[in-house]
């Protein structure tokens, strides 16, 4: 009968309430850490090079200004050369180049948004410059109106034929970030030693990269450049995202695993400025992304696919800082747990011994 009563017990009606809303609370942190980048997405202090007679100059900025205010911060360069330079230096997202052959530059490589935006600018030039010879020959009594002004608009860096909207690109980050969590989380619970998890993270990370880099490369093509590289971009991307997970576990437990799903996926991933320029982010979430595995990641994997000039020190840092200091947790945790066990494992075979022991002590023919 007492069997029977402990099979058929129910949960308690609060505990059922209770659990319901904590799913549902879980559930709008992570259509708010997924919805929020797109749908408060706007462009502030875009870097865009300018370039012609200072009154022009002027004139193009007001102009720019008035129709999307604080939207382009611009750089002002010597020439078209050096506007060119900027864009392949990923300093500038697109460029306006004044004078008598006017033109606007973009770099669909480096934001499809941006380039559509710099075409929409390129048309509101068009309209004032022929407004104004227009305005100039009526005012010198000419008998015709003057030839149409065109203002080309010139793609500097292009992105590739096999990924022509950077959907490839783009869609490239996720299983990266995924890879480097589920990476973390499995070599956490299967592996016991924290030495031995910082082994399996790098040789994971390793080979991830190899592998991922010849899909996403080699058969997607959504990747450029050279293969190695970007081989060896992906591996520290994946080890800069698993080792903090097994560094967490090794200092603290089983409760470090939290720290993928947390930190790298709600937290991290949403302001990684992966589909849309970091510019596009509320002040200051562009920037602190940046900081971060999956923004760094992304930045490195776009300038090493179309942007061999670009400086690419700091996401190599940012990946390296967070692969070594998941490291040096493991160690940490390595050094102050018996053995290298973490506190999991050490509770668990304490609690396997005491069962044992409960075990020999309630079997009669062994003496208490």
């Amino acid at each position: 009968m007492a069997h029977a009563d402990a099979t058929t017990e129910r949960t308690p009606l609060g505990r059922v309430i209770g659990l319901s809303l904590a799913l549902a609370a879980v559930l709008a942190v992570i259509v708010l850490a997924f919805a929020w980048p797109s749908v408060t997405a706007e462009p502030k202090d875009l870097p865009i090079a300018i370039t012609g007679p200072a009154e022009a100059v002027s004139a193009a900025e007001g102009a720019v200004d008035q129709e999307s205010p604080g939207a382009i911060a611009f750089q002002e360069v010597s020439d078209r050369a050096a506007a060119v330079d900027a864009i392949e230096a990923r300093e500038a997202y697109g460029a306006i180049v004044l004078g008598p052959e006017p033109e606007v530059l973009t770099s669909s490589a480096s934001s499809l948004a941006v380039a559509q935006l710099l075409g929409n600018v390129a048309r509101q030039l068009e309209e004032g410059v022929n407004a104004q010879a227009a305005a100039a020959a009526a005012a010198a009594g000419a008998p015709a109106a003057p030839p149409h002004i065109a203002v080309p608009v010139t793609d500097v860096v292009p992105l590739a034929s096999s990924d022509p909207r950077g959907t490839g690109l783009t869609a490239a980050l996720f299983p990266l970030v995924l890879g480097g969590m589920i990476g973390g989380i499995a070599i956490s619970l299967v592996v016991i030693g924290a030495m031995r998890r910082v082994a399996a993270v790098l040789v994971y990370s390793a080979v991830g990269g190899v592998v991922l880099a010849a899909i996403l490369q080699g058969w997607f093509g959504a990747l450029q450049g050279d293969y190695w590289l970007n081989s060896a971009g992906i591996a520290l991307a994946l080890a800069a995202i698993a080792a903090p997970i097994t560094g967490f576990v090794a200092l603290i437990g089983r409760a470090g695993i939290a720290v993928g799903p947390i930190v790298m996926l709600l937290f991290a991933n949403p302001i990684s400025a992966a589909a849309i320029p970091k510019e596009f982010l509320p002040v200051p979430w562009g920037e602190v992304g940046q900081w971060f595995p999956p923004g760094a990641a992304a930045t490195l994997m776009r300038e090493l696919s179309y942007f061999p000039s670009a400086d690419t020190t700091f996401p190599w840092l940012v990946l390296t800082g967070w692969a070594v200091g998941g490291i040096l947790l493991s160690v940490l945790g390595h050094f102050r747990n018996a053995g290298g066990a973490e506190p999991d494992d050490e509770a668990a075979h304490a609690d396997d011994v005491a069962g044992d022991g409960a075990g020999l002590r309630q079997d009669p023919r062994v003496p208490a």
